[in-house]
């Protein structure tokens, strides 16, 4: 009956994450366990393809083979591997199975299989059980037979994948061999209609070597799709080169981009090749080009239309080749009427813009995007197992998340951090409630404007200058955090000119 249910989806027309989504649910269904999982082996790291039985977030995380014996011990075999109740390995499931009341549920029995392709480790099939015993002889038997329709519905997988390449009638992009992208840019991770549909936009224009123009708000992850661009285009094999226009220097930006020759100005002790030579042949990756001044931007729109560019300091042109992707938080149309950017720089720029969408609009990607995070504090805090309550999940979906990704990251950080320094053990299996995140969005049943009483302060009343101060330099310390310590964005999503910032921070005795 096994074997009839698995190779009747071997045979059906089925995109391939609900072939594998529907072989996982089939095979927890048969042993009647806690838990199944399908990874794919990437680098170092597996990561979950097709999950049943835990918790949304797991689809999310990259386990480390390195900081996972368990796993480590099933690839390294090719028979059944199976773990008992009493064994002192750690789980990698630990806390993450899925539970009704929501309590972390520890696992107790567990077996698993390496998979194999074409003669190459390609990853491996987990079972978790939370009562002992569940896996017998005649279970680890049985496993070992259903490996095979395993193996055979990646290959089918893959095989479907690389024959729609071949109707399309183009080179197609690196793909995993379960048919979804390649994940060498892991930290692009999500599955929403949004997502998808970008990431199929960027598959589409990345073989052109037409200008791209990034649009998105500050931490939706511009450079991940910019490196993502670069990555299935021709240029692949030569350089993407990044530069932050916001970093540059007025005084030092046109020698930064073009490079200048020995003497051009004070300091200036050799001949300096600029960011435009060293991405010759490849990708030249402008973030935040809003930021450039105006003197600069007018040699900027010289390179893109003639590909020339001309060290300061020279007379004599040189031929660049570079494919230009640029990036912005800004509204350059806007800045483009104001006279703070150039309109023929702004069209020869956004030839094709792609607008990233941020968190709030991408489903329950931010969830897997919290598992990402969550594995990666685990492992940088040593923890047996680190998850969300279900609260927490909750409190993740309904906050806007003005920071988007970027603040996603920090709040899971900051809060793993609490969690410890309040005295959870690293042998425990730790979850993260909604008031250990600190998400300070408004709550969606109080009306705009009102104070509840439960919400104000305790304490002594401040004199309001001082009450004033404190809130600034919180906002200031808040805004930083969100955008890597760089003052120019943090003035932005502030409100304020980057000089005023500087001279308020000073103020208050933040600089």
């Amino acid at each position: 009956m096994m074997e009839a249910l698995l190779l009747a989806d071997l045979v059906a027309e089925l995109p391939a994450a609900v072939r594998l989504q529907r072989l996982v649910a089939t095979l927890r269904r048969h042993f009647r366990c806690g838990a199944v999982a399908l990874l794919r082996l990437e680098g170092d790291h597996l990561r979950p393809v097709a999950v049943d039985g835990l918790v949304r977030e797991a689809l999310g995380r990259r386990f480390a083979v390195s900081q996972h014996p368990r796993l480590a011990t099933i690839l390294a075999r090719r028979e059944v591997t199976s773990f008992d109740h009493d064994s002192t390995l750690p789980d990698p499931y630990d806390g993450l199975v899925d539970s009704q009341v929501g309590e972390p549920l520890p696992v107790h029995d567990c077996m698993g299989l390496s998979l194999h392709v074409e003669g190459r480790t390609w990853g491996a099939l987990t079972l978790d059980a939370l009562q002992t015993g569940t896996f017998d002889a005649a279970a680890r038997e049985a496993l070992a037979r259903y490996g095979l329709l395993v193996e055979a519905a990646v290959r089918i997988t893959r095989l479907e994948q690389d024959n729609q390449a071949l109707r399309l009638s183009r080179t197609p992009g690196p793909e995993s061999d379960d048919g979804t992208p390649a994940r060498d840019d892991a930290e692009i991770i999500g599955q929403s209609a949004a997502l998808q549909t970008l990431l199929h936009e960027l598959q589409v224009v990345a073989e052109s070597d037409l200008p791209v123009l990034l649009l998105g708000e500050t931490g939706v992850g511009k450079e991940l799709f910019a490196r993502r661009l670069h990555r299935l285009s021709r240029r692949r094999e030569k350089p993407l080169v990044h530069v932050n226009c916001a970093a540059l220097p007025e005084s030092l930006a046109e020698s930064e981009l073009f490079g200048h020759a020995r003497g051009a100005f004070s300091g200036a002790t050799t001949d300096r090749p600029g960011r435009f030579e060293a991405a010759d042949g490849g990708t030249l990756f402008l973030d935040e080009v809003g930021e450039l001044p105006l003197t600069v931007q007018a040699k900027l729109l010289r390179a893109l239309q003639n590909g020339e560019i001309q060290r300061l300091g020279t007379d004599r042109p040189r031929r660049v080749d570079v494919r230009i992707i640029a990036a912005t938080n800004r509204q350059l149309r806007d800045q483009v009427r104001e006279g703070h950017f150039r309109a023929d720089l702004y069209h020869r720029l956004s030839v094709y813009p792609v607008p990233i969408p941020p968190l709030r609009d991408r489903e329950q990607d931010v969830l897997l995007l919290a598992g990402r995070f969550l594995e990666l504090n685990r492992a940088r805090l040593g923890l047996r197992s680190l998850r969300l309550t279900p609260a927490a999940e909750d409190a993740l979906l309904r906050y806007p998340w003005p920071g988007n990704v970027r603040e996603l990251e920090h709040v899971i950080g900051r809060a793993a951090l609490k969690a410890v320094s309040r005295g959870a053990a690293r042998q425990d299996i730790v979850s993260l409630p909604p008031e250990l995140l600190d998400l300070d969005g408004p709550s969606p049943t109080a009306p705009v404007g009102a104070i509840a009483p439960a919400s104000i302060p305790h304490g002594p009343v401040l004199p309001l200058r001082e009450a004033v101060d404190a809130f600034q330099r919180e906002q200031i310390a808040r805004a930083l955090q969100l955008h890597d310590g760089q003052w120019a964005a943090a003035a932005r999503a502030l409100g304020l000119d980057a000089s005023n910032l500087h001279k308020l921070a000073r103020r208050l005795g933040m600089k």
